[in-house]
């Protein structure tokens, strides 16, 4: 029985989303479109693959076999490509890039740019997640490599140390709290802030660290990068927390300031993380290699 490989990957992002809605803007398909598709792939193999719930979908015995088995066909179709590269130059490769919201935005951009000048044949597809979901996709083989922060136990992956993060609060320059050294997260709950929008893994990362308190962040706004919660935050709508890294860059032209928090979990070490390197497919080895190249490891 043939298989449309867009209907593997829309099966398997759908899985890991645990949701058609965002499992069709992960295929980068309408929702009409992916609902239909997965229709048809129930009815071609004669079973339901999905229970529908209240609150999105989850796999049934049978949906759970079928995407084992799409992630086994879209690993062998990677390393068919990444080993027929030599051959056909214009056999194009892909390879799935996961990592948390730091990592993302401060410490990926010109590593990963550089790596595609570099190899012109080979898309990447880098998506922001929390690390706990990160070390589960790269361990079961819907992703090809992570970055995740050290709170995260990374089981059997291979890991490599690319950064060291420490998460700051930001207030504007002529709040209270810009003239302390360093402050604990239970200390700054009372306050209002700007967050990033839904999704995003710092944010889902704030919010448990929050609810392990017991209290609520008081999130008054959600915008869509450091640089916005910043500009936000300078304009009095409420303080932020971002990585101290980035919150350095926009100090210097912004009228804002910086306290980092005093947590343990707030002092991060950013890992690389993948399977064994002969089970990756040819160009996912081929990014891992260059990432590891280009961030230097922080404690050498």
């Amino acid at each position: 029985m043939p298989f449309d490989l867009t209907d593997l990957r829309l099966f398997l992002h759908v899985v890991e989303a645990a949701s058609i809605t965002r499992g069709a803007a992960a295929s980068h398909l309408a929702l009409a479109s992916a609902s239909e598709r997965i229709r048809d792939l129930e009815a071609r193999l004669g079973t339901r693959l999905l229970d529908r719930e209240r609150r999105g979908v989850k796999p049934t015995p049978a949906g759970t076999a079928f995407a084992h088995h799409a992630r086994l066909m879209l690993q062998q179709m990677e390393r068919m490509r990444g080993e027929m590269a030599d051959y056909a130059h214009g056999l194009r490769g892909h390879v799935r890039l996961l990592a948390n919201t730091a990592a993302a935005t401060e410490f990926l951009p010109a590593a990963v740019a550089g790596f595609l000048a570099a190899h012109p044949n080979i898309d990447i597809d880098l998506e922001e997640r929390p690390s706990h979901q990160i070390v589960r996709a790269v361990a079961d083989g819907s992703a090809d490599a992570g970055i995740v922060a050290d709170i995260v136990d990374p089981g059997a992956l291979e890991t490599w140390p690319i950064a060291l993060d420490q998460l700051a609060l930001v207030v504007p320059a002529d709040h209270p709290l810009g003239s302390v050294q360093h402050i604990a997260f239970r200390d700054v709950l009372d306050q209002d802030f700007v967050g990033l929008a839904r999704g995003s893994a710092l944010q889902h990362h704030l919010a448990d660290q929050a609810s392990r308190l017991g209290r609520p962040l008081r999130l008054r706004v959600r915008v869509t990068g450091f640089e916005a919660i910043c500009r936000m935050v300078e304009a009095g709508a409420g303080c932020g927390i971002l990585s101290e890294t980035a919150a350095r860059r926009y100090r210097g032209v912004m009228a804002i300031r910086t306290v980092p928090l005093s947590d343990a979990w707030a002092k991060r070490t950013l890992m690389l993380c993948t399977r064994r390197d002969d089970a990756l497919p040819a160009h996912a080895r081929q990014l891992v290699a260059h990432l590891k190249a280009r961030i230097p490891n922080p404690y050498l």
